[in-house]
């Protein structure tokens, strides 16, 4: 079985061209797999919890349930229109991945791998994560990409992270084809460098956050989204599922000592996948020989190099450039004008050159001959 997945999308906003990039590659990958006679499972969905879900929500004066019910709708209808053929799909609260991540932390607390304790200090809203003085830049100020940063002290659920970095880092050091590009295995080897021997926080207390899936041992917390949402790759694989859950069964889409392929963007690799998530897995007594391997690729930016924001007006929304050019030209040029692991610059007149010289020109000619 050759077990692919992209990352799930968060449901705080509407699918934008990186969004849709990430699930043309992945489709690409397993439709050339299949093609090779190889049997297929293409994994992808939504995150769904969380606290900038639950500000949107509040925000727009709706529950949260209603809101990503309403968001979920368009990344279903994108990757309809864009012909995205995956095989399971992944909603972070459905009750099937609830029991999942709530057996998982049962089971790491019985083994001694989570414990409680006060922190003091400061918060990012933004990414929804606790800061340390390490994420200060040169100026001993937060920088702009933590957004709005306040001071907190609160109990919260740690998971015993640093009981797992040395194995990490060995086990990066000795699977040098485990992240592709290699040069992005260099960079998440020089972060465990830096930042060694700290736990992660994989709660939130209910006085401050409410949707999202409550500690089976302590109903006055929540679990961290992204420990919540890492989950999904195994979750919704039929890991630990009850009999009669319709998820598939674990043991033939991910089978011991084999390995899945997580397709992910360069900017959730550190430290989500490159650390929380093998050091979860490790924890949760997966093999170094079932760790799966990232294939991390870059971003779309504007034309000029520039990344895409509303305030610059260049960002591109792939349905309508569906709607314009048509869903083959779209995917052509996703796959043609950059490189896998790198960055690149969205170019319409680009995308209109290659469809007329290799597609219609070229190829057409071809298929007429």
């Amino acid at each position: 079985m050759f077990y692919i997945t992209t990352a799930i999308d968060y449901t705080n906003g509407s699918p934008h061209i990186g969004h849709a990039y990430e699930k043309v590659l992945t489709d690409v990958i397993s439709r050339y797999r299949r093609l090779r006679g190889d049997e297929v499972f293409f994994l992808t969905g939504v995150d769904q919890h969380g606290q900038k879900v639950q500000q949107v929500a509040e925000k727009e004066g709706v529950h949260p349930a209603t809101f990503v019910k309403r968001t979920t709708k368009k990344f279903t209808n994108l990757w309809e229109k864009l012909d995205v053929k995956y095989d399971g799909w992944a909603e972070t609260v459905d009750d099937r991945h609830k029991a999942c991540v709530c057996a998982i932390l049962t089971e790491l607390k019985d083994q001694g791998q989570l414990y409680k304790k006060s922190y003091s200090g400061f918060y990012s809203v933004r990414q929804e994560q606790f800061l340390q003085d390490r994420d200060r830049d040169e100026s001993g100020n937060f920088g702009p990409e933590w957004g709005e940063v306040v001071e907190i002290e609160e109990e919260n659920w740690y998971f015993k992270l640093s009981d797992h970095t040395d194995w990490l880092k060995n086990f990066l050091e000795t699977h040098p084809d485990i992240i592709i590009p290699g040069f992005r295995r260099a960079e998440l080897l020089n972060a465990l460098e830096r930042n060694s021997g700290l736990d992660l926080c994989i709660s939130r207390p209910k006085e401050r956050l409410r949707w999202g899936i409550e500690f089976p041992f302590d109903s006055d917390y929540v679990t961290y989204v992204w420990f919540d949402a890492l989950i999904n790759y195994v979750s919704f694989a039929g890991y630990k599922a009850a009999e009669g859950s319709g998820l598939p069964d674990f043991s033939k889409i991910w089978p011991a000592g084999e390995r899945a392929v997580h397709v992910i963007g360069k900017d959730i690799l550190i430290p989500a996948h490159g650390v929380y998530w093998y050091c979860m897995l490790h924890a949760m007594g997966f093999s170094d020989e079932s760790m799966p391997r990232l294939l991390v690729h870059g971003f779309w930016n504007g034309l000029r190099g520039e990344k895409m924001s509303k305030s610059l007006g260049n960002i591109v929304d792939p349905s309508e450039l569906a709607d314009k050019f048509g869903v083959e030209a779209v995917r052509y040029y996703l796959m043609r004008d950059i490189v896998t692991g790198r960055d690149s610059d969205f170019d319409l007149d680009r995308l209109v050159m290659l469809y007329n010289t290799e597609l219609a020109n070229e190829l057409g000619n071809l298929c007429n001959r």
